[in-house]
């Protein structure tokens, strides 16, 4: 960021985020999530991706197969982390300490969830409420 420009507002911020992780999923996986949504707190960030099965996941699910597309998908998200941790720091300037994902087969949807690390404390806790703001990918508006 050059001293001209203003900081990032959490909605801009999240609206980046989205965008990140869709790109990232895509360039890893081949295809990425036609929506995502993510909601920034002080304490952590959420991002909810929604259909990003890919065609062959699809059909090892119709085969019975949910649990190894389930690790696949878990597998993926361990390639991808530092990946996944930078874009969150990079788009709000504040460090990630965990970094938690999990996929649903039906209705496909996968949650990425990022701790951060508190402002001003090394404790693991600030004290802050949990005020959100959040944007989807596509650019529509939460509510």
């Amino acid at each position: 960021m050059t001293s001209q420009e203003a900081p990032a507002t959490r909605g801009e911020s999240a609206q980046a985020i989205s965008n990140a992780l869709v790109r990232l999923l895509r360039d890893y996986t081949g295809r990425g999530p036609t929506q995502a949504y993510t909601t920034i707190t002080d304490t952590h960030v959420i991002v909810v991706l929604r259909d990003a099965l890919l065609k062959a996941e699809r059909s090892l699910v119709k085969d019975g197969h949910a649990e190894a597309v389930i690790d696949m998908r878990r597998r993926f998200q361990r390639t991808m982390k530092t990946a996944l941790v930078a874009a969150v720091e990079d788009n709000t300037g504040r460090e990630v300490l965990a970094f938690l994902s999990d996929h649903h087969i039906d209705p496909d949807i996968a949650v990425e969830i990022f701790i951060l690390k508190p402002r001003g404390s090394d404790d693991g806790r600030d004290g802050a409420s949990p005020s959100s703001d959040g944007a989807r990918a596509d650019g529509a508006t939460p509510g």
